[in-house]
């Protein structure tokens, strides 16, 4: 109750009508004596997609190797204390609590965003609590995020980029979208580029081919091929038999072996083809293509019946979730319960799966404000050929669904704010 408290004080902080700019948290860095030039091995982490699993498989292969971790998130899924992690753990809510009220009362009531106030907390006390690696994730884009106050890293990562969060655009193109994400990533390091479709790669290349950085890309510097035990990872330094990741659908492999290409690639540290292994096996990533197996939802729906929740949003995640779809057995019915944010595109997003789900039932996303109303959002499904009904809970969609349907496959869908939501209810 406390951190909610603070943070309702810091969401009133910023003027409304006020450009996107990065002058409001580097004067706040400046007066908490420049945090961010303290931080050293910096891995920054940008992109549409697989962000946070890209840093949850890196984090768990230098955490193997024994090197410890400083990362930040966002958003958190289940508590807000997720995005403040440090060499291996959580923070503590008396100390989020301080470090929160140390940077309001610095920034003594001047006007700033709330990611902005946030992130410097973070850098803050990342400064003070030492670890071998330090991984940032950026927000929405990268060029005027608050992630981007950095005089350099050790590389950065560009995971797969779509069309997403155009309500910070001016044009809401792809190349738009490329410039602000890879323009202004950092010199004299390392560019880790994961899969992209062909038109976005060479965006991407054409963006960064004046950056000094040295490129990695998939598919030209790295690989990876799925076999029937696992799937081999290859690049410059060699080649690896590896067992699957323990994440849920194949393109899973291009991100994991997005963060092996750093592990490896990353000279001051060693890590050993058994770190990787081992590694790779228990990799936790919440929220993405999370198979419910027990826990309180469960009641709800029988023993034949299967809960999976993921947080995709855009279209480029509702195409991976549709290929994960096409590797289950086609003879159980796929059921989707779908709640999104009101900026997200609907439509795109539903016709994507029309041919994959039986039928849709929408909800509203609890405890958030600018989400799409379960009628119009149910509306919208109905418009793409797909029968739809909205429900008040999560728990009357399981059950109702469940009732009526054995070894029914029910996909929780639309927003990582949902699938955080789901995890706590269960």
């Amino acid at each position: 109750m406390k951190i909610r408290k603070i943070l309702k004080r810091l969401l009133q902080l910023h003027h409304k009508g006020e450009p996107s700019t990065l002058i409001r948290i580097k004067r706040l860095l400046k007066d908490l004596s420049s945090p961010e030039n303290k931080i050293s091995n910096l891995i920054q982490v940008v992109g549409t997609n697989s962000k946070h699993s890209l840093i949850a498989s890196a984090r768990e292969i230098f955490e193997t190797a024994g090197y410890t971790c400083n990362v930040n998130i966002s958003p958190s899924l289940r508590s807000f204390n997720e995005r403040y992690y440090f060499s291996g753990k959580y923070i503590s809510d008396e100390k989020l609590s301080d470090l929160l009220i140390e940077v309001e009362q610095v920034n003594n009531n001047k006007s700033i965003s709330f990611h902005e106030i946030i992130t410097a907390a973070w850098i803050l006390h990342a400064s003070r609590k030492k670890a071998d690696i330090s991984i940032v994730e950026a927000g929405a884009l990268f060029r005027l995020d608050s992630s981007n106050v950095f005089q350099k890293n050790i590389c950065s990562c560009v995971m797969p980029i779509h069309i997403d969060h155009l309500e910070f655009l001016k044009k809401g193109t792809i190349d738009e979208i490329v410039y602000e994400k890879c323009s202004h990533l950092l010199s004299g390091s390392k560019i880790f580029v994961s899969e992209q479709k062909n038109n976005v790669l060479e965006k991407i290349k054409k963006n960064i081919a004046n950056n000094s950085s040295k490129k990695f890309i998939l598919g030209e510097d790295y690989k990876y091929k799925k076999n029937n035990n696992g799937f081999t990872y290859e690049d410059k330094l060699g080649k690896i038999n590896l067992p699957l990741p323990n994440l849920l659908g194949d393109f899973q492999l291009g991100t994991v072996s997005t963060a092996i290409a750093v592990a490896r690639n990353l000279n001051q540290f060693k890590i050993t083809d058994s770190h990787i292994k081992e590694a790779i096996t228990k990799i936790r990533s919440e929220g993405r293509l999370q198979n419910i197996t027990q826990g309180k939802l469960r009641k709800y729906v029988s023993e034949s019946n299967q809960i999976i929740v993921d947080g995709a949003h855009n279209p480029l995640g509702f195409s991976v979730i549709k290929k994960y779809l096409e590797t289950l057995n086609k003879e159980r019915k796929i059921f989707l319960v779908l709640a999104m944010m009101s900026s997200k595109q609907h439509k795109a997003c539903i016709q994507i799966l029309k041919e994959k789900v039986h039928s849709i039932t929408t909800l509203d996303i609890p405890n958030q404000t600018n989400f799409i109303k379960k009628e119009e959002l149910s509306k919208i499904a109905q418009s793409c050929g797909i029968p739809s009904k909205t429900e008040d809970s999560i728990e009357d969609a399981l059950k109702n669904i469940a009732s009526e349907n054995e070894n029914a496959i029910i996909l929780c869908i639309g927003s990582l704010y949902f699938a955080g939501e789901i995890l706590n209810l269960n």
